[in-house]
């Protein structure tokens, strides 16, 4: 265990080699805070935090837990050895990203789900979801990582998805790839179709 601990410190003294602390700064900054918000926003927003709740088809049933210290991939029949293989070394741009650390699995459950159908909608195709890892794989960290990894499967709109690379947060966080939007797909076809037109 103190090996796990000793090997920890040292990649993150080294990912932090080039961090140049913040010079000390008696500004203080404060934040307007958010106006009250009226009864009927407040029921507004309860009803459509209610009907996305109602939509919302993940499991939050039993879930196997991962090994903390283990990658993992998935990818759907059909997708290329070569698509999973990039993705697993980083090699997509990443288009979003959610952090949903240190969270109640509650509010990843819903947070996940607003995202990924948000970023499919939006034609965003590489995402990326920081969970956080923990030292041990009864932690609330690998709880929810293990929990993000039986969601992602749940959905249709996800080809692949593989742990991060340790500059994106390692086991602590998840490279998503979705799939092309219909609309997307359609317009792919016209344009090869225009390319190959007489």
């Amino acid at each position: 265990m103190e090996r796990d601990y000793d090997r920890d410190e040292a990649l993150f003294a080294k990912e932090m080699a080039d961090v140049t602390p913040l010079k000390p700064s008696n500004t203080v900054v404060s934040f307007k805070r958010d106006p009250q918000l009226t009864d009927a926003q407040r029921a507004r927003r309860a009803q459509a935090q209610k009907e996305e709740e109602a939509t919302n088809f993940l499991s939050d049933e039993f879930v196997d837990l991962l090994p903390v210290n283990d990658p993992f991939e998935f990818r759907r029949d059909g997708i290329q050895t070569g698509v999973i293989d990039k993705l697993r070394q980083g090699g997509y741009r990443i288009d979003a990203q959610i952090n949903v650390a240190r969270q109640p699995l509650r509010d990843v459950r819903r947070d996940v789900f607003a995202f990924i159908r948000e970023a499919y909608a939006h034609e965003l195709r590489t995402l990326l979801i920081v969970h956080g890892r923990g030292k041990r794989d009864d932690s609330h960290a690998n709880i929810v990582r293990s929990y993000v990894t039986k969601w992602l499967q749940q959905f249709d709109e996800v080809q692949a998805f593989s742990t991060a690379q340790p500059r994106n947060g390692g086991l602590g966080a998840t490279y998503v790839a979705l799939k092309k939007s219909a609309s997307a797909s359609q317009r792919n076809r016209e344009r090869h179709q225009r390319r190959h037109a007489p």
